[in-house]
């Protein structure tokens, strides 16, 4: 029987017994899982092993690559510039990076690079592992080239690119990059262990991840803006333990942290800005993130989504609350957040062994269930 580490406050307890159950099928290798609500970490809990042999534990201060979780700290940062007032979400991209303007580009908004609506889901210019090192050449590439579908038009998940895109846009504006923009204005004051570019002498702390089988795209038809997102390059989970990655900044997808600061950070959007005394934005600056961006099949991940300020949108698509003032996003292979503004609740999940699912999958449903028949 696996051994739950951690705090849970009276209460919350399915949300722990759901959690070991996650460990029953022996799949699930190390995870946490934690919960902020009405300005309190009511459930912080840990549990498992660093290593597929199940030699070395999962320890609270554990961390590993949340895959495209990371995303939800780019939009917390982006909304809170335009809140500030130091960036519009309607102006276009190119006002604020000329270059961009390139190649009819000039219809682009800022929140097309939100809502992935902007048609630049990946590189024309064939890609390398090493070249995700290089933000200059990553975003220069993509400001240069022209929008594979009509701006605005329709969602195509940019997984990678997104990273290079809002934070070449986050560079412009603030003169810092994102990784050091975060973690100056939000990581740091509230004491939250999560990096986007993780330095060398925290390496030591991070998981690596076990990767599930490489994406199967050889029955695709490869001139599919779903293959040329995915294949260029191709992205193999077992690159998230190399050193490089952890340590450059693709804000998209190589952030390096656990449930705990998962959701102390989100918990900024879920609680209207404001957390352990500090405001970081307005109440109405988190609202922005529910205006619809877009609806229906997303041109790469084949389903249907929904998608305001970057956040995935509560819906038919993607029911993940009672409450319709709720959102979320989740990273290859497991990984999850909710923001649920109506219950002043962000839950998070983060774990090693990744799953076959790009966005997520079921391992972190039985928990957030639980979660809310608890508070129900």
């Amino acid at each position: 029987m696996i051994h739950i580490n951690g705090t849970v406050k009276l209460g919350y307890e399915p949300v722990r017994d759901a959690f070991a159950s996650t460990f029953e099928e022996g799949f699930e290798v190390g995870a946490s899982v934690a919960v902020m609500h009405k300005g309190e970490m009511v459930v912080d809990i840990w549990a498992g092993h660093t290593d597929l042999a199940r030699t070395t534990d999962w320890q609270s201060d554990t961390l590993v690559n949340v895959w495209s979780s990371t995303k939800t700290m780019m939009f917390l940062v982006l909304l809170t510039l335009a809140d500030q007032g130091q960036l519009s979400l309607d102006d276009p991209v190119y006002k604020y990076w000329p270059e961009f303007k390139a190649n009819a580009k000039e219809g682009v908004l800022v929140r097309h690079l939100m809502a992935h609506t902007a048609g630049l889901s990946g590189w024309d210019q064939p890609m390398t592992e090493a070249d995700l090192w290089d933000h200059d050449k990553c975003s220069a590439i993509l400001a240069a080239q022209a929008p594979w579908w009509t701006p605005g038009s329709a969602s195509g998940y940019h997984a990678i690119s997104q990273g290079y895109l809002i934070g070449e846009l986050v560079k412009r504006v603030t003169g810092e990059s994102l990784g050091t923009y975060f973690r100056k204005n939000f990581a740091e004051p509230l004491g939250a262990d999560f990096y986007i570019g993780a330095p060398a002498d925290q390496h030591h702390r991070i998981s690596d991840l076990i990767p599930a089988e490489p994406l199967d795209l050889s029955a695709a038809d490869p001139t599919s803006i779903a293959v040329r997102t995915f294949s260029n390059p191709m992205m193999v989970g077992v690159m998230a333990n190399t050193p490089q990655w952890r340590q450059c900044e693709s804000p998209a997808a190589n952030g390096q942290g656990n449930a705990r600061s998962l959701a102390l950070l989100q918990s900024i959007i879920s609680h209207g800005g404001t957390v352990n005394n500090k405001t970081f934005l307005s109440a109405a600056g988190c609202e922005a993130l529910f205006e619809e961006q877009a609806s229906g099949p997303d041109l790469v991940l084949g389903i249907p989504m929904k998608f305001g300020m970057g956040y995935g949108l509560n819906s038919e698509f993607a029911p993940v609350s009672p409450n319709p003032r709720s959102c979320f996003w989740a990273g290859w292979g497991g990984s999850f957040v909710v923001n649920d503004l109506d219950a002043e609740l962000t839950y998070a999940y983060a774990m090693n062994r990744m799953g076959s699912g790009i966005i997520g999958d079921l391992r972190s449903a039985g928990p957030l269930m639980a979660l809310y028949g608890a508070i129900a």
